[in-house]
């Protein structure tokens, strides 16, 4: 919005073809951000409490979480307000990519809250059945790709980490991948948000990173240096992505250890669904295995572990899934477990930005 009203007069005051920088404006968009998090969170968390949208914690689970019962939860409208609110000021509005994330991240976070409310209202565990979460979300992925490649002229072509001669073109097939980058992105961190500030310290990460890929991709003279897809927009993308990093940041100042709040199925859901997305535009998916490791790895213990519990009559891999939990049970404790993959987060980070030279 400031962009859109503002740039406009950079002839007569040359004080705002500030504007005009990407980077000034994915500054100006974290900042802002963060502080309405920040100024609005403790209030936000009163009238959770005031309303009893408390966290629901399952019997199954490990002891030390009996106490995070009445929590307040649902803190993701929070984190998609900010960061949507903070889009809205600092993007170019003329941009479909923009509309396009905010979309995909109100819709997931609509799924998200009437899992999270049904939880809620029952007083247990169980929202949303899997399989009508599930349809709900491949619906929403189906639309986003198709927006991309009939009218946002996308190609089915991949790009590679580490492979930098090999570009295979899915055609109209790239259409079911995208979906699985969404949808398998949006469960990832559902799953990884178990203990207090571990799922939202490696949503900054992943968001950082994409933050500077997005950057690179909508810059035709490094993108072509650096030898990654040119995605004509995507510059817009990177201020998405600083608001994305200032909500969140925000947030884990309530959210980390012992919380305050936690973001519920309204913010994972639609985070994780967002940071697919975003992975999809920037023609970057397979860099989410690699940035987002993290959640690939609390998911595919998951999976693991019920495969392995069927196929084995009741045994298990883990003491328990997902894989923080297996910690737990061995007596890390909680604020252990966090620190620690924020560490391993990190590192793959730094791991996906080292790609920008080694294609």
């Amino acid at each position: 919005m400031l962009y859109n009203l503002l740039y406009a007069f950079h002839t007569e005051y040359s004080w705002l073809n500030v504007f005009r920088y990407i980077t000034f404006r994915s500054i100006g968009s974290a900042v802002t951000a963060f502080l309405v998090v920040m100024l609005v969170g403790p209030s936000f968390i009163a009238w959770l409490r005031s309303k009893q949208i408390g966290q629901v914690v399952r019997d199954d689970g490990p002891e030390t979480h009996f106490s995070k019962r009445g929590v307040p939860t649902m803190g993701g409208m929070l984190i998609l307000g900010a960061m949507i609110a903070s889009s809205l000021l600092w993007c170019n509005l003329l941009s479909g990519l923009v509309w396009l994330l905010i979309t995909i991240s109100v819709y997931y976070g609509a799924i998200g809250a009437a899992d999270d409310w049904k939880k809620i209202r029952k007083g247990n565990a169980r929202g949303l059945r899997p399989k009508e979460k599930l349809v709900l979300q491949v619906l929403g992925a189906a639309v986003a790709g198709y927006i991309l490649l009939a009218h946002l002229h996308y190609d089915g072509v991949l790009s590679l980490p580490f492979l930098k001669g090999f570009h295979p073109d899915l055609g109209w097939w790239y259409l079911p991948f995208a979906i699985l980058v969404i949808v398998g992105a949006s469960n990832a961190v559902n799953l990884t948000d178990g203990l207090d500030g571990l799922a939202t310290g490696p949503i900054v990460i992943t968001a950082s990173t994409y933050l500077i890929f997005s950057y690179v991709a909508g810059n035709a003279v490094v993108s072509s240096y650096l030898q990654i897809p040119y995605v004509q927009g995507a510059g817009e993308v990177t201020v998405f992505c600083g608001a994305m990093v200032g909500a969140c940041l925000g947030f884990l100042w309530f959210n980390c250890y012992p919380a305050q709040i936690f973001m519920g199925d309204v913010g994972s859901l639609s985070l994780g669904g967002t940071l697919g997305a975003i992975a999809t535009i920037t023609k970057q998916e397979f860099l989410l295995v690699i940035v987002g490791g993290l959640f690939v790895m609390e998911a595919l213990s998951v999976i693991l572990q019920v495969g392995y519990f069927k196929m084995s009559g009741g045994k298990r891999i883990f003491l328990m899934a997902p894989f923080h939990h297996h910690f737990e049970k061995k007596g890390w404790p909680e604020s252990k477990v966090v620190i620690r993959f924020w560490i391993i987060s990190i590192i793959l980070g730094l791991i996906a930005l080292a790609t920008l030279k080694l294609r």
